[in-house]
């Protein structure tokens, strides 16, 4: 009910993008990462995809995008696709419509204006309606196919692994996050996760 989106969340979030479309005996992957930019992680997980010759997504809060700029350029730099997470992480079933929108035209300020202005991931995955029809009408919004649930204190590195493993699938968008919470467990989580997929023959795409 977490690891993957249910149906109620498919329902609510009509026109999202869950999950990629792949051709005959494709297999690529999207790798995503949230929360960051920040020092404590993020150049962490640049040097680890590095390692492995992979791209990902990177969806922006733009309060930190604003704090740590280089560190926004070294993600695009690097060649990593980057995406929209408001600018304050705000939750939108608890926001006003006007207040939502124009948090996530500040986070736009910080943000490169390529990929940043067509890549919307709402946090914590839901949002009003109007809100939800504002964003599709800009672009792509963004959700997942796997949630690894890095963040939670309840799972510990071994957890993540194995929600990697057990739900992957060709086409899946899978979510880490670079933050504080995340980054003890990504030390050990994201290169095993990523030697797995190597070893099962996915390729790693970018949104």
């Amino acid at each position: 009910m977490i690891e993957r989106p249910p149906l109620p969340l498919r329902f609510l979030m009509k026109g999202a993008l869950f999950r990629m479309l792949q051709a005959p005996g494709e297999r690529t992957v999207y790798l995503t990462f949230d929360d960051g930019p920040i020092p404590e992680a993020t150049p962490w997980v640049l040097s680890c995809l590095a390692s492995f010759g992979v791209k990902g997504t990177f969806f922006m809060v733009g309060d930190n995008a604003r704090r740590y700029p280089a560190l926004v350029e070294a993600v695009r730099e690097a060649g990593h696709a980057i995406g929209n997470h408001t600018m304050h992480h705000l939750q939108g079933l608890h926001t006003p419509f006007p207040v939502y929108m124009d948090d996530v035209e500040e986070a736009m300020r910080y943000l490169p204006d390529t990929s940043a202005s067509r890549l919307f991931r709402p946090p914590h995955g839901l949002m009003r309606p109007s809100q939800r029809r504002c964003m599709l009408a800009r672009g792509r919004v963004v959700l997942y196919d796997v949630l690894t649930r890095d963040y939670s204190r309840r799972v510990d590195a071994a957890h993540v692994i194995r929600t990697v493993k057990r739900y992957t699938r060709p086409g899946s968008i899978i979510v880490f996050h670079d933050s504080l919470r995340s980054i003890e467990k990504l030390r050990t989580a994201l290169p095993a996760s990523l030697t797995w997929l190597q070893e099962q023959g996915y390729a790693f795409g970018t949104l």
